[in-house]
């Protein structure tokens, strides 16, 4: 065999062991193809552990607040079947208003402060012209509002002055 034709066999070998540009950027691809693939499963992984966590929050958030508050109905029913006189019934109410004062404040929430009217915390069904009371102040609650941190649970129905 000549120089040449050795020669021309080395390079021919050479190319066939080198993989072509397209062979590289085809493996390339393949190779970010698997990437996005996982990286999509993870994802979407992800996702579904992100709502069965969520919805197990709102359940224990409900259980926690139910438990709370089932004192309450226990005592609600002591004093319907033990209510025999008025006094007892009242005093028994009073306990039990009390009881559930204490259980939303176990949950943290409290009652919406009713000196000064603000639309934001206050729902005014009445208005009253009083030139003795101060601008937008609350005369009378006609239904509390309570309020967990700065979530209104729920608005307080009020009489305004001026």
């Amino acid at each position: 065999m000549s120089e040449k034709e050795e020669i021309k066999e080395e390079i021919i070998e050479e190319v066939i062991e080198e993989p072509s540009e397209a062979e590289k950027l085809k493996a390339e691809l393949d190779k970010q193809k698997d990437d996005y693939l996982r990286l999509l499963a993870e994802y979407d992984n992800f996702k579904k552990r992100n709502i069965k966590e969520k919805e197990g929050m709102y359940i224990a958030g409900i259980c926690d607040a139910v438990e709370k508050l089932i004192p309450v109905l226990d005592n609600i029913e002591r004093a319907i079947d033990n209510g025999n006189d008025l006094d007892s019934l009242k005093e028994g109410v009073e306990l039990i208003k009390k009881q559930c004062l204490d259980s939303f404040k176990a949950l943290g929430v409290e009652e919406i402060e009713t000196d000064t009217f603000d639309p934001n915390l206050h729902n005014a069904v009445m208005h009253v012209e009083d030139e003795e009371l101060g601008e937008n102040k609350i005369v009378d609650v006609f239904q509390k509002g309570y309020k967990k941190g700065d979530k209104i649970i729920r608005i307080s129905m009020v009489k305004v002055a001026n």
